[in-house]
């Protein structure tokens, strides 16, 4: 019988300690603060292209990235910023690709929401529409073949991506394989304009777990605690051989589909019931009650981000941008292998 999860079962999943409550915690301030001086950067004309902003996804994001691994493998979302930090990219990268700076992951190239390192097991975006669930399914494939089976992947999806055939085909193929695969479909109620009433029928995303024989969850995105919770036991689950895994997420975005968007077309109603409940603040509120940190303790985490969020800005600033004519445009790869020849 298909062992499916409408709600986490509170007597299986591990208690949240202090110390991993704040590791959260604090990845999801400095997200905020990075987004938020790339929100700035954007609006003075520093950053070309679109700045896409995860306000109000960071507790989801920031519980995923802590439960991965070192040689784990990850497929981030354009709202992934907590994830992506705790996963490990370094600060200065993230104003590297918005910069279009040589230096950068991608070298200047590409959107910045394009980024990634996959020899390290963090891959680019190529689409927020379900392709990446496919990239991190053939990952595990291939760290099967090898004859490693310690790794788990995980990727974030949004509702209205749940309706593509990319997304069926990859979840179709995960549980036919048995893949260690956690799925975190992030149900902030928009798929850009469109509203869930015009893009699923199913009273919840979570029931279609069931169709592709997967296990399901449920969590509120807004509560830190319970995010690690589900989130750690279907990690756990993937880990210990019960094969794909699919979470969803309940919450708001905060903001418009990127800083161009105004979101005019949201119901202003939302905001003020339990989905728009802004999840950094109730994360700071719970680390007050449970007297896990207090006023002051709050405002040195705070500045401290801004710190090295600044001090990453500045770094960035001062590196050379992308210069088309002098770049060799070519597949990393084959400028790689190019390079080895003119070595030998």
């Amino acid at each position: 019988m298909l062992d499916t999860l409408k709600q986490p079962k509170r007597g299986v999943v591990s208690p949240v300690s202090r110390e991993q409550y704040v590791d959260a915690f604090n990845w999801m301030l400095l997200a905020r603060t990075v987004e938020e001086k790339l929100a700035s950067l954007w609006r003075a004309g520093k950053i070309s292209g679109g700045v896409y902003l995860g306000k109000g996804q960071e507790a989801i994001s920031a519980a995923l990235g802590i439960m991965l691994k070192s040689g784990d493998i990850f497929g981030p979302l354009i709202r992934d910023q907590a994830g992506r930090l705790a996963f490990g990219e370094s600060l200065i990268d993230v104003f590297r690709v918005h910069f279009g700076s040589r230096t950068s992951l991608s070298r200047g190239r590409d959107g910045n929401v394009h980024r990634g390192n996959p020899r390290g097991g963090y891959h680019a975006m190529i689409s927020h529409l379900g392709s990446l669930i496919s990239v991190v399914a053939g990952a595990l494939v291939a760290r099967r073949f090898q004859g490693d089976t310690t790794a788990i992947g995980a990727t974030t999806i949004g509702d209205g991506g749940t309706s593509t055939g990319a997304f069926h085909e990859a979840i179709n193929m995960a549980a036919v394989e048995k893949l260690p695969l956690v799925v975190v479909v992030v149900n902030n109620q928009y798929a850009y304009s469109t509203p869930n009433s015009r893009q699923f029928a199913c009273s919840d995303l979570v029931e279609r777990a069931t169709g592709y024989g997967v296990e399901g969850h449920s969590l509120d995105g807004t509560d830190l605690q319970e995010c690690l919770e589900v989130l750690g036991q279907a990690t756990q689950r993937a880990r210990s051989g019960h094969g794909p895994q699919m979470v969803v997420g309940d919450c708001l975005r905060l903001t418009g589909h990127g800083e161009h968007d105004d979101a005019s077309y949201m119901d202003k109603t939302l905001s003020q019931t339990r989905l728009g409940r802004d999840c950094l603040k109730i994360a700071e509120n719970y680390l007050q009650e449970r007297h896990w940190a207090d006023h002051v303790l709050l405002e040195d985490w705070r500045k401290n981000a801004k710190e090295q969020v600044e001090n990453a800005v500045a770094d960035a600033q001062h590196e050379p941008l992308a210069d088309p004519a002098m770049e060799t445009w070519c597949p990393y790869a084959t400028k790689r292998i190019a390079s080895a020849v003119l070595v030998r």
